[in-house]
């Protein structure tokens, strides 16, 4: 098994287990941890021993957003160039099923992995948003797209535009996520759900997941095209740099609206 430095990943039987493991950084996400998740998640589809996979951060956060610094001083071209967000492309080609499961802050980049998982089981402690309007720029890498599938137009503009985030019981209501339970039990839960699925029929289930996503992404492709363009070009903007340098220097940004 590969060596990694921002994840942690072991095996519970027929379940794979990959942990968001950047604490100091409430699992921020930088290129070197989404570049280490597509190889875990690489490696564990290809592992014919494995039927399902658990991707989980620590009881604080999921994952609390990208990781700022790594962006603040980056063009529209820089963006493009390194396209940051292709790394999240992996996710859709995995073929076994993907669970997030979910503690603490869920957020940004956070929230758009767990949506671009399979199912989510969420602690009773976790907070759901899409705070990119705070930084200048929009969500890219799924936000306005799968956040507005799963919870509907009204709550989807809210959360984008004006910042709103939903306790893990309105992320139940809504449609965001399957399951809310006490903080002590989510990560078994969302393993024990994953050994339920790793249990059936191996190429049923991958044929089963092919329909449903066919169902939910029969126009997902181009929305997100869309998204991940106007996120680049908000990085020739004044405002995304004053947004994300506010940020990383804790003050309230001064929008100017160019």
């Amino acid at each position: 098994m590969a060596e990694y430095t921002t994840i942690l990943v072991e095996t519970r039987e027929r379940v794979g287990l990959v942990r968001l493991h950047r604490p100091k950084a409430m699992n921020a996400l930088n290129s070197v941890l989404m570049g280490e998740l597509a190889q875990a998640l690489l490696d564990f589809d290809q592992d014919e021993n494995i039927g399902a996979v658990v991707i989980t951060g620590d009881e604080r956060a999921f994952a609390a957003g990208a990781d700022i610094a790594e962006m603040v001083d980056a063009s529209t071209m820089d963006m493009l160039k390194k396209d940051y967000i292709s790394k999240f492309d992996c996710l859709g080609d995995i073929t076994k099923p993907l669970i997030a499961a979910v503690s603490g802050w869920c957020l940004g980049g956070g929230n758009e992995l767990a949506m671009s998982c399979d199912m989510i089981v969420a602690s009773e402690t976790a907070r759901f948003g899409q705070p990119e309007i705070n930084l200048g720029v929009i969500p890219g890498a799924g936000g306005t797209q799968r956040l507005t599938r799963a919870v509907g137009k009204a709550v989807a503009m809210e959360m984008v535009l004006n910042n709103r985030t939903l306790s893990a019981e309105e992320a139940q209501q809504f449609g965001l996520v399957n399951r809310v339970v006490p903080v002590e039990r989510y990560l078994e839960e969302a393993l024990d759900l994953a050994a339920q699925l790793a249990a059936r029929a191996p190429l049923a289930l991958r044929l089963a997941k092919e329909a449903v996503n066919h169902a939910f992404e029969s126009f997902l492709e181009e929305g997100l095209a869309d998204e991940r363009r106007a996120f680049y070009v908000l990085f020739s903007s004044q405002d995304q740099h004053e947004g994300m340098s506010a940020f990383l220097e804790k003050r309230k940004p001064a929008w100017k609206g160019e």
